[in-house]
């Protein structure tokens, strides 16, 4: 069955405000995670294992960047992506770059078609704990679960 994004596929205006909420929540304790992380002394490739790990277990994924908005610590290791400020460039993706650049603390997406694949995500961002970055964390929108599954 295809999703109507345009439609009644897609979540109430209310789960989108609670998955938002959600989403932040877990993008801020990502946050926390990275900075320890990287303070102890863990690898890259070892973080990332964590992501891995996070996402098969809660349905999840995690974009995390360095300070030129390069998603260097990621959930799905094999795809490369790097945001971009530029909306004609990323339509979807630049909404998260004034978190990189600190104009704004966080940012909750409403659920969209997402630019890599076309299948329909939420996204929400924080800023980072130790340094700039955009810790993005998502969730796809499936047509039989409006509301994801975000528990293991």
């Amino acid at each position: 069955m295809a999703l109507d994004i345009n439609g009644p596929d897609l979540p109430t205006p209310e789960t989108e405000a609670l998955l938002g909420a959600h989403l932040i929540a877990e993008a801020t304790m990502a946050a926390h995670f990275v900075a320890v992380a990287e303070a102890a002394g863990l690898s890259h490739d070892e973080i990332n294992k964590h992501l891995v790990d996070i996402a098969a277990r809660t349905g999840l994924e995690f974009w995390i960047t360095d300070e030129h908005g390069r998603a260097y610590l990621r959930s799905q290791p094999a795809v490369q992506f790097r945001f971009n400020p530029d909306p004609a460039v990323q339509p979807q993706a630049s909404a998260f770059w004034p978190v990189l650049t600190g104009e704004v603390d966080f940012y909750v997406q409403d659920s969209h078609v997402r630019e890599i694949d076309s299948r329909v995500f939420k996204y929400a961002a924080v800023a980072g704990i130790d340094k700039p970055r955009i810790v993005q964390v998502g969730v796809e929108i499936k047509p039989d679960d409006v509301v994801p599954r975000m528990t293991g």
